[in-house]
């Protein structure tokens, strides 16, 4: 391919032909050593993230317009789930990365505990229950209650504390999502039971703890947690934790003493 002169070397005619692809191929190998060190960086590849739909909004978002901003060439996809063991489904079939939201179940992978989110009383401003400043679980046996479609896995869990605690909830309507429950329950069409992190900053209803007070887990989990993405997307949803929005403290904060 080269050919000897007196002084340095020449490539031949062969040599000549080839030349192209060889600086080609030494370009491509140079652009893989360069993706493969941005990927275990964390500035390159593709995150799947799986998400309770409830956690969307207030613990989600603001983690990845973060992301956006800083790492533009980490390529995210979302999906939303209303159960936490549809979160276990997604990672075990490998169609996600990472999950966010209640700690499933039957999960024995690895799991990371984000906080601890309160599950409240949402009502309508006039309804009799808003004029106390907690209220039991067991007052609400014989109310209508905003309660949560089959496929939502809040609803049975809900069950399930209502009735360690002595009462059954009486389903008015049902829907799969917890930020509706919350509305419809504000519009005066019964009560709801929803996590904080399903209300929004606005929201117009009224707003009651429980007595005791009733809490979940909110973890992310994955099946890879070694993997350089991963690790620093649950670093950073552990960092931003489950903080109340002021609004929805100062209306949980107003309830009559």
């Amino acid at each position: 391919m080269l050919e000897r002169l007196p002084r340095g070397v020449r490539p031949t005619a062969a040599g000549r032909a080839v030349l192209a692809d060889a600086r080609a191929a030494l370009a491509a190998a140079d652009r893989v050593v360069r993706t493969g060190r941005a990927v275990a960086d964390g500035g390159e590849g593709t995150l799947r993230i799986a998400c309770a739909e409830s956690m969307t909004a207030g613990l989600l978002a603001p983690v990845l317009r973060a992301w956006h901003r800083y790492r533009p060439d980490v390529l995210v996809t979302l999906t939303e789930t209303t159960s936490a063991d549809a979160l276990a489904a997604a990672l075990e079939a490998g169609e996600a990365d990472v999950a966010v939201g209640p700690r499933p179940g039957r999960w024995t992978g690895s799991a990371e505990v984000v906080g601890r989110e309160e599950v409240v009383l949402a009502l309508a401003a006039d309804h009799p229950l808003a004029t106390r400043a907690t209220v039991p679980m067991a007052d609400l046996a014989g109310l209508p209650v905003v309660h949560y479609h089959p496929d939502n896995g809040l609803g049975g869990w809900l069950d399930e504390e209502a009735a360690r605690r002595g009462t059954a909830l009486e389903a008015v309507m049902r829907t799969k999502q917890a930020a509706t429950a919350a509305e419809l329950a504000a519009a005066g069409l019964g009560v709801a039971l929803v996590p904080t992190t399903a209300l929004s900053r606005t929201y117009a209803g009224a707003l009651r703890r429980l007595k005791p007070a009733l809490h979940r887990d909110v973890v992310t989990f994955t099946a890879t947690p070694s993997d350089s993405l991963v690790r620093r997307f649950r670093a950073d949803v552990a960092h931003r934790g489950l903080a109340v929005p002021g609004a929805l403290r100062a209306k949980l904060s107003s309830a009559p003493r």
